[in-house]
């Protein structure tokens, strides 16, 4: 899918949540890509933002473009091979909070569907029985307003769009999601209330145990 228009958002430039020598914290806002794309016009992207304070920066992880929150990125060799490592054992701990449409009747559950690229209509995401990987999402609601529920997301797994497809499967899309929202859910906010709230790991470095916070902006 091209991005049409693409106008990242520039003020602020780049927001820092923590930095030390090994690694810098960093608050994506929604609509800015976590690295570049294809084209020249999609360049601009948190990575190059980021290297243009820190050069050696590299990016362990992303966030969609439209998905606001926590980015950790490493700033040497070995940062970016034990953060990855803690990425690719699930050693890594995320929570997310969303917006989504309609009334949710229970107060929590887990979602467990497994998730391929929906290759015709890609990047979209799809559940596949047959071919899928294993995605797991935990949820739990905030509160209720209306036609709306506000829902603490933590996915344990890391699939591409997993919270996105995740809540679709179970009939209550992300609001503001031009992917897969439906007409109504789309109208209902001006971008994807999608939020990394927190984001917890073992520091590279002293292996001690951080957590990182940034407010919700919706």
């Amino acid at each position: 899918m091209a991005l049409l228009n693409y106008q990242p958002p520039r003020d602020p430039y780049i927001s820092i949540v923590y930095q030390d020598d090994a690694i810098v914290v960093l608050n994506k806002p929604s609509e800015l890509l976590s690295v570049p794309g294809k084209a020249l016009e999609h360049r601009d992207c948190l990575q190059s933002r980021v290297c243009t304070v820190f050069p050696t920066a590299t990016v362990v992880h992303r966030l969609d473009m439209a998905t606001s929150g926590l980015m950790v990125m490493a700033l040497t060799k070995d940062a970016h091979r034990e953060i990855s490592r803690q990425f690719q054992h699930r050693e890594t701990k995320k929570n997310y909070i969303a917006r989504v449409y309609g009334h949710i009747e229970k107060d929590e559950g887990s979602i467990e569907l497994p998730l391929i690229c929906d290759w015709p209509n890609r990047p979209k995401q799809m559940v596949d029985f047959e071919r899928g990987k294993h995605a797991l999402t935990h949820w739990k609601v905030l509160d209720r307003v209306g036609e709306q529920t506000r829902v603490s997301l933590t996915p344990i797994t890391g699939r591409s769009h997993q919270l996105r497809v995740h809540m679709l499967s179970i009939g209550h899309p992300i609001l503001g999601d031009r992917l897969y929202a439906h007409e109504q859910a789309l109208a209902a906010a001006p971008r994807l209330q999608l939020h990394a709230k927190w984001l917890a790991f073992t520091h590279p470095q002293s292996g001690e145990p951080v957590e990182f916070h940034a407010e919700c902006p919706f």
